[in-house]
């Protein structure tokens, strides 16, 4: 399968982010839904401390990355095969920021892919494996996935309506950071 990705960017306040695109309280109904909550690391719940961590940093930058794939009669079934290689890249990309800028990175949760396809630790009540690399998505952190590409990036998230891909798949993902970096380092 292949596909052609583009890549949106958008930066913003992050008082302004977390005042209009945050709702904790509505988002955790969704995340309470999944197979997920409580069982991986990149999952809510959190505690109010882990919770609270963006407060401390003052700005946002968001990554948009359309996936395009070239056969346009896909099943649904292989969305994951698409996302995986891109949401590697784009995990390791935003760790290396991370650690550039001193912030903290939002992936894409999804699978781990950092446990080679074993069942998270967190099930276990075990500590994460690979703690220097897991983080959450934004919207386990109640963030506003569709608002934040269509208002920032300009991207509408389409959703599929049936046993097809859409005709893009979307990936949003962030970095909170203190200072605005030189534009060669983002």
């Amino acid at each position: 399968m292949t596909c052609v990705t583009e890549r949106y960017y958008a930066d913003i306040d992050a008082k302004t982010y977390i005042k209009e695109f945050r709702s904790t309280d509505y988002f955790i109904e969704f995340c309470q839904q999944c197979k997920n909550y409580g069982r991986r690391y990149g999952c809510p719940p959190f505690d109010d401390e882990t919770l609270s961590l963006v407060y401390k940093y003052e700005k946002v930058r968001i990554l948009g990355i359309k996936i395009i794939p070239n056969n346009k009669q896909l099943p649904l079934s292989v969305a994951n095969d698409l996302m995986e290689p891109v949401v590697k890249d784009m995990n390791e990309e935003l760790l290396n920021l991370e650690q550039s800028l001193g912030g903290y990175a939002f992936g894409f949760v999804g699978s781990c892919p950092y446990c080679g396809g074993r069942p998270c630790a967190r099930i276990e009540g075990k500590p994460c494996r690979h703690p220097e690399k897991v983080r959450p998505s934004l919207e386990a952190f109640g963030f506003d996935m569709s608002k934040t590409a269509k208002d920032l990036l300009g991207l509408e998230i389409k959703w599929s309506k049936g046993e097809l891909i859409p005709e893009y798949l979307t990936l949003v993902c962030g970095l909170f950071y203190q200072f605005s970096p030189p534009t060669d380092i983002l």
